[in-house]
């Protein structure tokens, strides 16, 4: 079945625009759903109101330019935009932007450097963070609310590809660089950075946290996926199975399965707590042998998300397709037409897929399914037991293998 379109934001043009610059590297939704950021290209992020943007589909049809609004962005020092009516702006980042990760605050999160008495900013229960990593290394930290830039993060060497907030509120941010570390920053300790995480041999492409925030997976070239200790900051395991460098990774909602994306043609569905491999969703018929997946096939996978109900997963490769897959069946459920898709996420409530490409993005409908009580059962449970527990209830085989997504 094809996808049903729900619209696109196009990124002005002009006729001396360069292509090369223009990529689409990242889109992303605020954790409450208000705002979508995403990279127009030339150093440029562009932040709308969410609901406003759906709301224009409906009245205008799917397609939108992406400065219909006009929004600039209000200067160092002005009057700041009433924060219960979101406002769109646009950010210019001084570099090519890479990534982004929207961060919301919660009080009761601590700083974890308990020696603490002053803080430069004090992050209150609304405040809302945007973080961009770019081409020069740096990582900017901007207050969605008013456009404002409030911390500039300087130390890695390298591009910054990709950025993760830990779930929990704590404003704890992780950055993944082709430096090959990641370095783990405290924003209610001011920015300072916490810890370095080293043990990827080459470029890092992606991170995400877990839901409870308690691990973090970083993938990179070299066929690496690594699961790290968020606690101790230590690597737990290395996930073993790809053939080729692995781009992108995505807990499902309730931390029992990670979806990684690769280069080999195929998307991986693992067990993150024992490392097995679930379900292998293939690109290319027949896949390749180990000693061909690296090369130029038209099939690399780009980027994969998985959807907040927990059933789908959607992946976009270089075959110009869009798919999204249903975590218990082999094919896809549902595909679409996408050229030079780089990247893509979930909106906040599920509802909607946004894909990236050069500096606009294009929503697909999610497939409409009303998840069984068994599954809610399960999510519920997987959200506090990990595998190795679930294991040891006394309860029949066919439901412990249903609980660990075995069936």
């Amino acid at each position: 079945a094809r996808a049903r379109t729900v619209g696109e934001l196009l990124a002005p043009t002009s006729p001396f625009d360069k292509k090369c610059g223009r990529e689409n590297w990242t889109v992303a939704f605020a954790p409450d759903g208000s705002y979508l950021a995403w990279s127009q290209g030339h150093r440029v992020v562009k932040l709308v109101p969410w609901a406003q943007c759906l709301n224009n589909f409906l009245l205008h049809g799917t397609k939108n330019g992406a400065n219909a609004a006009g929004a600039r962005p209000p200067r160092q020092g002005g009057e700041s935009s009433p924060r219960n009516k979101p406002c769109e702006h646009v950010i210019d980042c001084g570099d090519i932007v890479w990534s982004l990760a929207f961060g919301s605050s919660v009080p009761e999160k601590q700083s974890r450097c308990v020696n603490i008495e002053w803080h430069r900013f004090k992050f209150g229960q609304d405040q809302l963070l945007l973080a961009t990593g770019l081409n020069n290394g740096r990582i900017k930290i901007w207050d969605v609310y008013t456009g404002k830039l409030l911390l500039n993060l300087m130390d890695h060497t390298e591009v910054v590809r990709d950025l993760t907030f830990a779930p929990d509120g704590s404003l704890i941010l992780v950055s993944a660089s082709r430096d090959k570390t990641l370095r783990v920053w405290d924003l209610k300790d001011d920015g300072n950075m916490m810890k370095v995480l080293r043990g990827h041999p080459n470029w890092v492409y992606g991170c995400a946290f877990s839901p409870d925030s308690s691990i973090l997976c970083s993938v990179g070239a070299s066929k690496a996926v690594f699961l790290w200790d968020m606690d101790k900051y230590s690597m737990l395991q290395k996930l073993e199975g790809h053939h080729n460098d692995v781009v992108a990774c995505e807990f499902s909602p309730d931390g029992a399965l990670l979806a990684t994306a690769s280069y080999d043609t195929r998307v991986y569905v693992w067990d993150p707590h024992t490392g097995v491999i679930l379900r292998e969703f293939g690109h290319l018929f027949p896949p390749p042998t180990p000693i061909f997946a690296g090369g130029a096939n038209d099939r690399w996978v780009r980027a994969v998300s998985f959807s907040h109900d927990g059933l789908h997963v959607a992946s976009l490769a270089d075959d110009k397709m869009v798919r999204f897959w249903r975590i218990d069946e082999e094919y896809p459920v549902q595909v679409a037409p996408l050229n030079n898709g780089l990247c893509c996420t979930f909106s906040t409530d599920g509802s909607v897929l946004a894909a990236g490409q050069d500096g606009s993005v294009h929503f697909w409908a999610t497939p409409r399914q009303v998840s069984s009580l068994q599954h809610l059962c399960r999510m519920a449970i997987r959200r506090v037991m990990p595998t190795s527990q679930v294991r040891n209830l006394p309860i029949p085989c066919k439901v412990l293998e249903f609980l660990c997504y075995q069936i």
